[in-house]
């Protein structure tokens, strides 16, 4: 069954384009417990889920360990190779947060192709931080991950709109402590706090520091995170127990 004209696809994208991220699930639910279309509207959404769910297996059973590919909102989404810069910030991060979160044994680090598995979509963040709880629960052939405690996206052109759209919104519904997203372009950090399901901006900034509570209190400068001599000075304070 096909939704209903007045209540289609384009329609249901315009209603979540314009409900703020602070709506609970009854003030979306209740205008729809009004349409004397509800039965139908509840049957086509039915269809839709369940043939999603089935393109979801398929996904599962036909993604490649050599590719970046995510499931979201029903569709496969693959993503072109990175620049030189993606790359660098990636590395840089990712670096930094493994040798913090090794020496203070605090759970686990993985970047690049770790698939976390949403309740209904699932992504490739750029660097993930899992607890020591999520993290026992790892063997060496886990290839489907939880929701990570802290994610981290760097900025392309085209995922910006991903990164600060459906990810920020899924991360903090699903339980993300901690977001963020970093651009390779113009050196900025911007640090999301989560609050009652939803995402707090604390902190966006080029110079200074970052303390994330998710990791501990641990404190990082920002240019870390985009210099390979700041990067290496703020390796070696860790290694010195510094930070």
């Amino acid at each position: 069954m096909a939704l209903p004209d007045d209540f289609g696809l384009p329609a249901l994208w315009a209603v979540r384009s314009i409900v703020p991220m602070s709506a609970t699930l009854d003030s979306l639910v209740e205008p729809l417990l009004h349409s004397p279309r509800l039965p139908e509207i509840a049957e086509a959404l039915q269809v839709r889920l369940r043939d999603e769910a089935a393109r979801r297996v398929r996904f599962y059973a036909d993604m490649s360990d050599a590719e970046k590919v995510e499931f979201i909102d029903g569709e496969v989404v693959s993503h072109p190779s990175s620049t030189n810069s993606e790359l660098q910030v990636r590395q840089l991060v990712q670096q930094l947060l493994s040798i913090a979160v090794d020496r203070r044994d605090m759970g686990a680090v993985r970047g690049g192709l770790c698939l976390c598995v949403f309740r209904r979509n699932d992504y490739q963040p750029d660097v993930v931080f899992f607890g020591r709880d999520k993290a026992a629960t790892f063997t060496p052939n886990t290839m489907k991950f939880p929701v990570p405690d802290l994610a981290v996206e760097v900025l392309s052109m085209s995922t910006e709109s991903r990164d600060r759209g459906v990810k920020l919104d899924d991360y903090a519904a699903q339980g993300v402590a901690e977001y963020w997203i970093v651009d390779p372009d113009l050196e900025v950090v911007e640090q999301y706090l989560a609050r009652d399901g939803q995402f707090e901006l604390k902190l966006k900034s080029n110079s200074g520091d970052l303390t994330s509570p998710t990791l501990g209190g641990l404190t990082l400068p920002i240019k870390s995170f985009f210099d390979p001599q700041e990067n290496l000075a703020a390796i070696q304070s860790l290694v010195k127990g510094r930070q």
